[in-house]
């Protein structure tokens, strides 16, 4: 009986293990993918813009722990100026996936900004993405894959999230679309 005791202990420490091993071999390719947010970010030749200060009383990001909060932005074209628009009216889902996809630049802009190197980001937990949209448009999805698409493309399986996209009747300045997010940190 104390033989048999024994030997269930010994297989209990081994599949505790082999769990143990698996969480930390699923750890280790999760450093992998965000370590190499860079290297991709170079081989797609992407600068990241230069963050300035907010213009009014708030800030680009916020830490509690390990969870980051980034505040909402818009996209800007390569000189800077505010990429304007309305989805449903004058612009398309391929322009607006492509605005997405610029706010993308520019959140892991502030990301890196912020951290100081972007192997740091575990994991892009939620994204938020509104869409400057007419009532009856309908794909605000399509519009906010051009960020969550970047995301992956960047971190990996890292980048994968949980997300809304939702539309609005205007956003300010007359942004086609504006988005936010949540990440954590290693």
């Amino acid at each position: 009986m104390a033989s048999r005791f024994w030997h269930i202990i010994l297989i209990a420490i081994c599949v505790l293990g082999c769990q143990e091993q698996q969480q930390s071999n699923a750890s280790i390719i999760k450093i992998v993918e965000t370590h190499r947010a860079q290297a991709i970010l170079d081989s797609l030749n992407i600068q990241l813009p230069v963050i300035k200060p907010p213009v009014a009383n708030y800030v680009h990001i916020t830490q509690a722990g390990n969870l980051l909060f980034l505040a909402g932005k818009g996209p800007r074209d390569a000189s800077g100026a505010i990429i304007k628009g309305r989805l449903g009216e004058n612009m398309t889902v391929e322009e607006g996936y492509a605005a997405a996809r610029k706010v993308g630049i520019a959140q892991v802009a502030v990301l890196k900004n912020h951290l100081g190197d972007l192997s740091k980001v575990k994991q892009i937990l939620k994204v938020k993405g509104m869409v400057n949209a007419t009532p009856d448009f309908t794909d605000h999805p399509e519009v906010i894959n051009g960020y969550s698409d970047f995301m992956v493309e960047v971190f990996g399986d890292a980048g994968k999230h949980a997300r809304a996209a939702v539309g609005m009747g205007s956003l300010p300045r007359g942004l086609c679309v504006e988005i936010e997010m949540v990440v954590e940190t290693w």
